[in-house]
């Protein structure tokens, strides 16, 4: 069995106080760092309390619909004969866009002319015969008169028989006149009448042009050359339009504004119009709004018209509407991170020059996304700390960052 050296011996001895003393000494560096660090003030962000144009904007998401949108219906019903638009044509307001033919109205437009022409004939024959009633009723009733007169003269003379024959004459003719002005009323009044008929059939066939009732872009087509129309005489009927026109050179958005909002509403505002889709911004105006709050939603319906001359946007494309709600001029306000709200009162942290820390209440006022109107507890030009309030309190010794600065 072997045994270990004096000399082996007092080498392991100095190799162990050699490490122990290596690692105390570590052991007391590493504990000397920490509580340099926690004697050392903490950093934290501040920026002065400042005068500033302050805007609050509502961000309201609609899709575009047409200004106006309508199927054309045909007002007749009849077969199409030629159709000249198809879907994405732009027409132009009172453009042909299609023609109907119906045979059977031609011979209603003939049988109206032909009933006209037989009523004129009518009205002369009864004019004629008014005439020769009246030129009988002449004759009679002077025959009548000199009779009568003679009686007056000599009387006796003339038997009295034929005095009578002579007045019942003139009673004939005279009737036989107003008969023949009653058959010429009635005749004129036919000639009238067949001359209403033929302009309500010519009315009619005006509809077998159907034209375009304003300038739009044809989204829909619905029937093709020989197609059978039925006449759309009612808002509920089952008829086939010709086609889908949309008026999309102005569009509409509806936005539901929360009742909230509803009393900042004003009719002509401008508002800027974000369309993520097209990459653009366009100008709008809130043209008008329904005066009504939905009870389901608590919103209002409020239309903002956009003008679309290119036909830029289309139908149905979604939209953000920056509508304004409050606007306040040159108002003391902080940055919207310097507001601590985690207590049952907003307050923010002050920073003395001397580094020291204050808790100070705050009314607020309008609110946007990067700054709010302090309304009372701050002063212009107060330092206060922006962002991480936790860990913070009341008297305690802090270092600050100006937020400025590192904009700047």
């Amino acid at each position: 069995m072997k045994t270990i050296s004096d000399t082996q011996a007092a080498a392991v001895l100095v190799c162990g106080l050699i490490l122990g003393l290596s690692s105390c000494s570590r052991s007391e560096g590493a504990g000397e760092k920490p509580t340099a660090a926690a004697d050392a003030p903490p950093i934290v962000p501040v920026a002065k309390a400042e005068r500033k144009d302050l805007a609050s904007d509502l961000v309201l998401t609609a899709e575009f619909e047409p200004y106006q949108q309508v199927d054309v219906m045909a007002k007749v019903a009849g077969y199409v004969k030629t159709i000249g638009v198809d879907i994405g044509d732009r027409v132009s307001e009172g453009q042909v866009l299609a023609i109907l033919e119906i045979p059977e109205m031609e011979d209603d437009l003939n049988r109206a002319a032909a009933a006209i022409d037989q009523a004129e004939a009518e009205t002369v024959t009864a004019s004629d015969e008014l005439h020769r009633a009246e030129a009988s009723h002449d004759l009679a009733h002077l025959s009548y008169s000199r009779i009568a007169d003679v009686l007056r003269r000599e009387p006796g003379l003339v038997p009295q028989q034929e005095v009578d024959e002579a007045h019942s004459r003139d009673l004939i003719a005279e009737a036989q006149v107003s008969a023949a002005k009653s058959s010429l009323v009635t005749s004129q009044q036919r000639a009238r009448v067949a001359r209403a008929d033929q302009a309500r059939i010519q009315t009619l066939h005006k509809y077998t042009t159907i034209s375009a009732p304003f300038a739009g872009v044809v989204t829909k087509r619905y029937a093709n050359a020989g197609s059978m129309i039925q006449a759309g005489t009612a808002s509920q009927t089952q008829a086939m339009p010709i086609v889908q026109l949309s008026q999309n050179s102005l569009l509409r958005l509806i936005l539901p504004v929360p009742e909230s909002a509803v009393a900042r509403v004003r009719v002509g505002e401008t508002v800027d119009v974000r369309v993520s889709s097209a990459g653009r911004t366009f100008p709008g105006r809130v043209a008008r709004f329904a005066d009504n709050i939905q009870p389901s939603t608590r919103t209002m319906d409020t239309e903002v018209d956009v003008p679309n001359p290119a036909l830029t946007l289309i139908p149905g494309m979604y939209a953000e509407v920056n509508l304004r709600v409050d606007e306040r001029p040159n108002v003391l306000s902080v940055p919207f991170d310097a507001v601590d709200r985690s207590g049952s009162a907003p307050r923010v942290y002050t920073v003395t020059p001397d580094g020291t820390l204050h808790t100070v209440p705050v009314t607020l006022g309008i609110e946007t996304d990067q700054r709010v109107e302090v309304t009372a507890g701050l002063r212009e030009g107060d330092v206060v700390v922006v962002g991480r309030h936790a860990g913070l309190e009341d008297g305690q010794r802090v270092q600050v960052k100006s937020l400025e600065a590192q904009v700047h």
